[in-house]
């Protein structure tokens, strides 16, 4: 494809013609939420774009919604047509006279969560980030669970507090009760945490009954973006025996503003870590397209880079996720969105979440100030963000996702 555009863009943007992320924005005196689709520092305005280019009115209709999911629902094939079209405007300079004035300036927009989440589930998909866990919690024992190797484990999240990259977070309250306690205790959790991840936000929906196999991911897929699953880990652990996560995990779960098209990830993708124990067949991806996904990820906290997972190190990809999710029967409904699970990598300064960043408060966190930081306080902001392989050369931008901790 080409990289070549009309728009005045440094050569190396992460956000050139070869990502073409899509978002949600108002701004002033453009009424209504539009979509918008992410090019330099600079929104263009799909609808208006569309119009002004003289798009056949299907194509119209998807991008002057005010949301992504009819555009999502459409299926890949429309994805890709409109994604041509899209290069197409940005890079024959016939299109510029009309498709110009739909640009805005990314600083005077406001980004909004860019569709309606139908469900969530979190993976645990890393296999350095439950071996730590498993080395914190059951130390000289197994770090890994039986089932692990065996089968994408995850949960059912809470998908209506999920909100966009920006959003306050409010400190949870909830039952805590430590090791050494005689009974638990009520207030805000003390070990607040974040958890690194990568999204993956389902377009076309499958009936209830008909599991997607792997070889269908890219047909269910409409994109990527990144994710903090804020983590109460003291309330998390008094609750979760035996049924799992839940409010420890329930009260805020933020969404990076852009989702990066499948498509825009082609050169990104790469074979999955090397498996000691042989999948089932459904899940068994050994002589299927590779789905491992290279991103650099990057953790700061009070603008200070704590981690730098390797998303490329995932045991398990988002293809295996999508089978294993659907395997019994459950459908599919766009705007689904299943996360990765944290994203930790085999080195310290590589791990995806404060529990492992300082071995559950053992080792804290010490920053050039003189501050420290085991876990989360009111004020903290963290930022997570992350690029990938692009075409010649250039990387692919996702933007960030961001939140602050209020009490």
């Amino acid at each position: 494809m080409t990289t070549t555009t009309w728009l005045d863009l440094p050569a190396d943007s992460p956000f050139g013609v070869h990502n073409l992320p899509y978002g949600v924005f108002t701004a002033p005196d453009w009424p209504g939420r539009r979509i918008g689709v992410r090019i330099g520092e600079q929104v263009l305005d799909a609808g208006a774009a569309a119009r002004a280019a003289g798009a056949p009115s299907e194509l119209l209709d998807l991008l002057a919604a005010e949301t992504l999911n009819p555009l999502m629902a459409a299926g890949r094939p429309t994805w890709q047509a409109v994604r041509g079209a899209l290069t197409e405007w940005l890079t024959d300079a016939a299109h510029r006279a009309a498709v110009e004035p739909c640009l805005l300036d990314l600083a005077d927009v406001e980004l909004h969560l860019p569709f309606e989440v139908a469900d969530y589930v979190d993976f645990f998909a890393s296999e350095h980030h439950a071996t730590n866990l498993g080395k914190i919690f059951r130390p000289g024992s197994e770090p890994l669970t039986p089932n692990w190797k065996h089968l994408p484990i995850g949960y059912h999240g809470r998908s209506g507090t999920i909100v966009v990259s920006g959003t306050p977070v409010t400190r949870p309250h909830g039952q805590r009760k430590a090791p050494a306690d005689a009974a638990p205790t009520f207030g805000p959790s003390r070990r607040l945490d974040i958890e690194a991840e990568v999204a993956f936000v389902v377009g076309t929906p499958s009936a209830m009954g008909s599991p997607v196999a792997l070889a269908d991911f890219a047909e269910h897929v409409f994109g990527v973006c990144l994710l903090n699953d804020w983590s109460a880990r003291d309330i998390q652990a008094w609750e979760y025996v035996p049924l799992g996560p839940f409010l420890g995990k329930s009260f805020a779960t933020s969404l990076s503003p852009w989702v990066v098209p499948l498509d825009a990830l082609q050169h990104a993708r790469v074979a999955p870590p090397t498996r000691d124990v042989e999948p089932l067949p459904y899940l068994d991806d050994r002589d299927a397209e590779p789905w491992g996904l290279d991103l650099a990820i990057e953790v700061a906290l009070n603008g200070r880079t704590v981690s730098r997972p390797p998303f490329a190190s995932m045991y398990w990809t988002a293809a295996q996720q999508l089978a294993h999710l659907t395997v019994n029967g459950a459908s599919l409904r766009t705007g689904d969105v299943y996360a990765s699970g944290t994203v930790s990598g085999p080195e310290p300064d590589t791990r995806g979440a404060l529990i492992e960043l300082t071995w559950n408060g053992e080792h804290p966190l010490k920053f050039p100030d003189g501050t420290e930081r085991t876990f989360l306080e009111d004020g903290d902001e963290v930022t997570i963000g992350a690029t990938a392989p692009g075409p010649g050369g250039l990387r692919v931008g996702f933007g960030e996702v961001t939140g602050r901790i209020v009490g």
